[in-house]
């Protein structure tokens, strides 16, 4: 058998694993620009049970400030946008992690219902694995003593395995 030959068998056997992080992006994409048009739309209908006070206490005090609402809602749809047209994807990531964070403590302190942590941690998984895939777009923010203007390769980059 030639290198050729082999070449061609690899490429006729290519595994269905790696369209993984494509669908892993798409479905984090479409749910992060569900929500967060809905931030704008309200399309969503509203859940039928009140919600406990801590967590009423905190939509009350966020709906207040009259923008935060908004910018949770644009930073969802923006990092949405980006993940479904596939660019800026680690940066869509870093975006939405803070999100998916308090997305899971509301969840946990505010307002704990046992299926209300489904799509939270669903959410927060599929960021953790897709964080994984884009781990070496990362590497210069692990830059342990960064200097202004120095080009990245030069710097040391901690830890080393990324």
């Amino acid at each position: 058998m030639t290198a050729g030959t082999t070449t061609d068998a690899n490429q006729g056997s290519k595994s269905a694993t790696r369209f993984i992080p494509m669908i892993a992006r798409i479905l984090l994409g479409l749910g992060f620009t569900v929500f967060g048009l809905n931030g704008f739309l309200h399309f969503i209908p509203e859940p039928k049970t009140p919600m406990p006070q801590g967590a009423a206490d905190f939509a009350g005090a966020m709906f207040k400030t009259g923008y935060m609402f908004q910018l949770v809602a644009g930073t969802q749809l923006v990092a949405g946008v980006l993940l479904l047209l596939n660019i800026f994807v680690p940066l869509a990531l870093v975006l939405l992690m803070p999100i998916l964070v308090n997305i899971i403590a509301f969840h946990l302190f505010l307002a704990p219902a046992p299926g209300a942590f489904a799509p939270g941690i669903v959410f927060t998984l599929i960021e953790l694995y897709l964080a994984w895939v884009y781990r070496k777009a990362y590497r210069p923010l692990l830059t342990a003593r960064a200097r202004p203007n120095e080009p990245y390769p030069t710097q040391k980059v901690w830890p080393n395995r990324l």
